[in-house]
């Protein structure tokens, strides 16, 4: 048992994690990151699970870190990472015997016109789409990125684009990924491909706001394409944590937290369930689940009543079931179209993502689930053999469902659904692992049940309202602790902004604005608790 004094602690070696953990360290503070698990990555990891198969173990493709305002200052080539990607981002097989499967190649003019071909006028409406996404990247995503509310964005797109344009571009924002869809194309081949992108998060196709993300990753496939770490998923983590340690930081894992204390509305000291007590100079920041902050690290007595209350409405998005393999020969596609693809979106068109979704909402387990499925060795040869495949393929159970034997029989329809894509795919598996809800959760406690988004993206915990009413930003109501998760804003996803976001708030708070920023904060947050309060007590 040890007690030590530093400037900071940052609490979980996830991407967010290690992403303060570097800004910090960047701008001279004294910092220790504490990991429970034996190394660090949180769902950024990869492990060979069968022999001379390099296997991601969570997350594998990550469009998000490509244009990560937070990797992009690390940089992490400089320690060493390399990226690599399919001739093909994204490929959408409409239905099982369907041969001719759509793709977003690498070249703009291609995909449109392999969509021109199937439905003349959509080739032309994804170049115009295209030309629109290039006109608004970079406002849109500093908008995306920043601290909400984010201010430089917007003012960027209102004066490049006008108020009607930018109210325009707001509405569509807002639309469903379906009702999005039928206004851009006539033709389900478009359709499909940006549907599938918008099945990444947890929000039904037919839900306001399930849109933005299918354009997000759409056109981030379209244009930076779906990277992927040369080595694995884990190189990038390491890289990461490389950066942190260059930048003077201690990463320590092992090291369960059980508590933050806090003495006079300040977070002063960690400790650690082998009895070590860090005491904290000037930053505690969590990347942790919001539940588990509030109800596990801290003393109820120092979480506002109106905090309480609101998590009991926090709502976990719907567990994931993966299952990997590792195959002899490459995948015998039906669609010979797929072989270039790095993600393949299989089981659904138009209208059965919507009865799939349909499902998981009346708590139905799928007969016929949708898959998001990563060739691996087809993005990055050195992943497997040559002539193999590591590939994986991932689904969700409804809400609640989080039992042993309903994972295992979705896999089993996992493998049906994989089979009826491409006939002889089981004769050449010589690998197969499931990870099931609660194989995920013991893996990294951030996956509760399964959950791999930090909680559900649908609109009513987003933004300002993400994880709580008046809280969608790093700063808690407790001094000197910030949430550094992707329970805040901007939410899930590979690209460590809620970490570098978290840093960047703890370092204003010691700058030359930082009390002017402590009461402002202080008097919002006040506000939302005291309203919170009232709430409480009306129930």
């Amino acid at each position: 048992m040890t007690v030590r004094t530093v400037d900071a602690v940052v609490i979980g070696a996830g991407p967010n994690g290690l992403a303060a953990t570097a800004t910090l360290a960047e701008a001279g503070w004294d910092v220790v990151l504490l990991e429970q698990q034996p190394e660090p990555g949180g769902a950024v990891r990869s492990a060979e699970l069968f022999p001379g198969f390099r296997t991601d173990l969570f997350s594998a493709f990550y469009p998000l870190a490509a244009v990560s305002p937070a990797i992009r200052h690390l940089d992490l080539e400089g320690v060493g990472l390399q990226w690599s990607q399919a001739p093909a981002a994204v490929g959408h097989p409409r239905y099982p015997d369907d041969d001719d499967a759509p793709l977003i190649h690498r070249d703009p003019t291609d995909t449109a016109a392999d969509l021109e071909r199937r439905q003349p006028g959509d080739g032309q409406a994804w170049l115009r789409l295209f030309e629109q996404w290039k006109d608004v990247k970079e406002p849109f995503l500093d908008t995306l990125f920043s601290p909400f509310p984010p201010v430089r964005g917007p003012r960027r797109l209102l004066s490049q684009l006008g108020t009607a344009e930018a109210l325009r571009l707001v509405r569509f924002l807002m639309l469903p990924a379906r009702r999005m869809t039928h206004e851009l194309f006539d033709g389900e081949s478009a359709r499909v491909l940006l549907l599938g992108n918008a099945m990444h998060a947890d929000t039904p196709v037919d839900a306001p706001g399930s849109g933005v993300m299918g354009y997000l990753l759409t056109m981030l496939a379209q244009d930076d394409g779906y990277v992927v770490p040369v080595g694995g998923a884990g190189a990038l983590s390491a890289a990461m944590a490389e950066r942190g340690r260059r930048n003077g930081a201690e990463i320590r894992c092992g090291e369960e937290v059980t508590s933050i204390e806090v003495t006079g509305g300040v977070a002063t000291e960690v400790r650690t369930a082998g009895g070590d007590r860090y005491l904290t100079r000037r930053a505690v920041l969590a990347d942790v689940s919001a539940p588990a902050l509030y109800g596990r690290l801290l003393d109820s007595s120092v979480v506002p009543a109106g905090v309480r209350a609101d998590l009991e409405k926090f709502e976990w998005d719907t567990p994931v079931v993966k299952v990997n393999y590792a195959l002899d020969r490459k995948i015998p596609w039906r669609s010979r179209s797929l072989e270039s693809a790095g993600t393949v979106h299989l089981g659904a068109d138009d209208n059965g993502l919507v009865r799939w979704m349909a499902d998981l909402t009346t708590g139905v387990i799928p007969t016929h689930p949708f898959l998001l499925f990563g060739q691996m060795t087809t993005s990055d040869p050195s992943r497997s053999p040559e002539g193999t495949e590591s590939a994986w393929a991932y689904t969700h159970l409804p809400r609640g469902i989080t039992d042993d034997e309903s994972a295992e029989l979705l896999a089993h329809r996992v493998d049906a659904m994989l089979e009826s894509h491409a006939p002889g795919f089981a004769e050449r598996v010589v690998g197969r692992n499931v990870q099931r809800p609660g194989d995920l959760e013991a893996s990294n406690a951030n996956l509760h049940g399964g959950a791999v988004n930090g909680g559900t993206a649908q609109l009513y915990q987003q933004l300002v309202f993400r994880p709580t009413p008046g809280s969608s930003g790093p700063d808690t109501s407790i001094g000197r602790l910030y949430l550094a998760s992707s329970a805040t804003h901007p939410g899930g996803g590979v690209h460590g902004m809620c970490g570098y976001n978290a840093a960047r708030a703890a370092l204003a708070d010691h700058g030359r604005w930082g009390l002017v920023r402590r009461k402002v904060r202080g008097r919002i947050l006040d506000l939302v608790v005291t309203d919170g309060k009232r709430s409480a007590h009306h129930r």
